[in-house]
């Protein structure tokens, strides 16, 4: 992206945690004139960035008296607690937690930041490594607002952003359900080459047509949406009946073709639990509330 230093009064930042998106943040802010603080356990994964000018702070209490800003690039909350409490040094500090866990444990954490004299804005990044620095490519952030404005230019170094609100748990809330929508996609792709190569079909054969199915969807999420939000589950275009009966043969077609069919299985199961609750004249977005029930 173009945002440069001089775009936040600081100039300078700090980096916890150098896994493949760590490293590719520091670069980002590297390459935008950044003075930047690296610390990883493993050190080593720091030498191509202090090779290009980043610091690497002996311990993580020198990396967070560093500077201010201090991007957090951990596997977890529970990583986050283990790095930082020994260090004692969080007074003062803006945490911009950029690792992925639940929305809870988001709230859970930016209350521990408040207890040790620190600022804690959640993030939830919408891109692999590689989107680092690409205007396109954008991150969730919740939190105080005026944090959030104070620190936005340094925030677009990385992504563009989408301030979703006060409630911190909020960006972790919406990165969840895109990656609710991602890995369920993602794996019918995986279980469809699966059934496609147990009967010949290459995948670069069959990848245009699931591109093609994918980018249908828009579609249907067009159609759908606000006729669930008025909630009607009228069947007067599908009908859950008919999912079942599609998806058994899915099944079937699954199991033939020697491939495990659990995956679709578990799909028909919800189908026919909506059917078994008497929505099977119904529209699929029964399954809306369906879903929504607690067992």
């Amino acid at each position: 992206m173009n945002t440069s230093a001089t775009h936040h009064p600081s100039a300078s930042v700090t980096v916890v945690g150098l896994g493949p998106m760590g490293r590719a943040m520091a670069g980002a802010y590297l390459d935008a004139g950044y003075r930047v603080t690296v610390w990883n356990r493993t050190a080593s994964r720091a030498d191509d960035l202090v090779a290009r000018g980043a610091v690497l702070a002996a311990t993580v209490e020198e990396a967070l008296r560093a500077n201010e800003a201090v991007v957090l690039s951990l596997t977890d909350y529970a990583a986050m607690y283990a790095i930082l409490e020994p260090a004692a040094a969080l007074e003062g500090r803006v945490l911009v937690n950029l690792s992925s866990d639940t929305p809870e444990e988001a709230r859970k954490g930016a209350a521990w930041a408040a207890k040790h004299g620190a600022r804690h804005l959640t993030g939830g990044v919408q891109t692999p490594p590689s989107g680092i620095g690409a205007p396109e490519s954008s991150t969730y952030y919740s939190g105080p607002r005026d944090l959030f404005e104070e620190y936005e230019g340094l925030l677009k170094v990385l992504t563009d952003t989408d301030y979703r609100g006060e409630d911190p748990g909020l960006a972790a809330l919406y990165y969840q359900l895109q990656m609710d929508l991602f890995w369920t996609a993602l794996t019918a792709w995986l279980h469809m080459a699966a059934v496609a190569d147990a009967n010949g079909i290459a995948l670069s054969e069959i990848k245009p047509y699931a591109s093609r199915t994918l980018t249908g969807m828009d579609q249907f999420l067009d159609f759908y949406t606000p006729r669930i939000e008025a909630g009607d589950h009228g069947g007067d275009v599908d009908r859950i009946s008919m999912a079942v009966a599609s998806l058994d043969h899915v099944v079937h077609t699954t199991r033939d073709s020697g491939v495990d069919p659990a995956l679709p299985a578990a799909v028909l199961e919800a189908f026919r639990r909506a059917a078994s609750a008497g929505y099977q004249d119904d529209s699929l977005t029964r399954l809306f509330e369906v879903f929504g029930r607690r067992p």
